[in-house]
């Protein structure tokens, strides 16, 4: 599946698992998707009753939304439980959020637990040094949807400042951005370190989807509006688009080589932005 399939996910929220009106109030809101999440925002003494939290609501809510589950990293005690949750909830889930993916071994792993009973598909967490190294070998793992940065463990592995600016990690986001669109999945950013919907996060939203990025986390949903428009083409960009398709069509029609708009000429690259630009407003 091409990114271009996937469910559109410009704003996608963050919720804990373990707070039943945070959830709630999460899965009510305007979120492309939310993710229900296990494991940093539960602490280990809520670990299994957050998991039976959530059942019921992505059974609730998953037919009518987008809804993904977070789970708990391979190693940890939780991981299989977490895993075989999941599985139980069929076509109502989304998809499972893989934390601190290392290797392709690591979905591999997820895949042999999930077994071929469950379609569920997986994002994956870049959260280490060694997930950005093996970024290749993992966009070509099984059931991959996605690959999402998640800067605070990363950023803390490597040393690198909290107020670190977006344009300071465009080594890491180049790199997962060209592995992603190589294995045709999306790539996420992950969420801005502040709940604010200020200057600094719509920059850093702006940043990531000027870079090509298909969509963002928000941890608060004030930044919900926002990080969608980020991600949402104008008025007058889906307008050019629909122009571009419509005149290389009626030059293919015609039999002609090539065809022009507006003094240009046109080309596939040009028609391949056209309908990326479309993908992103649902056409």
């Amino acid at each position: 599946m091409t990114s271009e399939q996937h469910l559109r996910r410009r704003a996608v929220l963050v919720a804990p698992g373990s707070d039943e009106r945070k959830a709630g109030k999460a899965l009510a809101s305007t979120a492309d998707e939310v993710v229900l999440d296990l494991e940093d925002a539960v602490t280990p003494d809520r670990k299994s009753a957050a998991r039976d939290l959530i059942a019921p609501l992505v059974r609730e809510h998953g037919g009518n939304r987008s809804v993904s589950v977070r789970i708990n990293g391979r190693g940890t005690e939780w991981f299989e439980d977490d895993l075989r949750a999941c599985a139980e909830l069929g076509t109502a889930l989304a998809s499972i959020v893989f934390p601190k993916v290392e290797s392709a071994d690591d979905l591999a792993e997820a895949d042999r637990i999930l077994g071929a009973h469950s379609g569920v598909e997986i994002q994956a967490l870049i959260e280490t040094p060694a997930g950005v190294q093996n970024i290749d070998e993992i966009v070509a793992g099984p059931r991959l949807a996605g690959v999402i940065i998640g800067y605070a463990d990363l950023g803390a592995a490597l040393g690198r400042a909290r107020t670190a600016l977006p344009e300071h990690w465009v080594y890491v986001q180049d790199r997962v951005l060209h592995a992603a669109r190589t294995a045709g999945v999306q790539a996420i950013d992950g969420p801005f370190l502040g709940i604010a919907d200020d200057d600094a996060f719509r920059h850093s939203a702006q940043w990531v989807s000027d870079l090509g990025f298909d969509g963002k986390w928000v941890i608060h949903p004030a930044q919900i509006d926002s990080a969608a428009a980020a991600f949402t083409p104008s008025t007058q960009q889906v307008e050019a688009a629909r122009k571009v398709l419509a005149a290389l069509e009626e030059a293919e029609a015609r039999g002609a080589g090539a065809a022009q708009l507006d003094g240009q000429m046109l080309d596939e690259a040009v028609a391949v932005a056209a309908r990326r630009t479309l993908t992103k407003i649902g056409a």
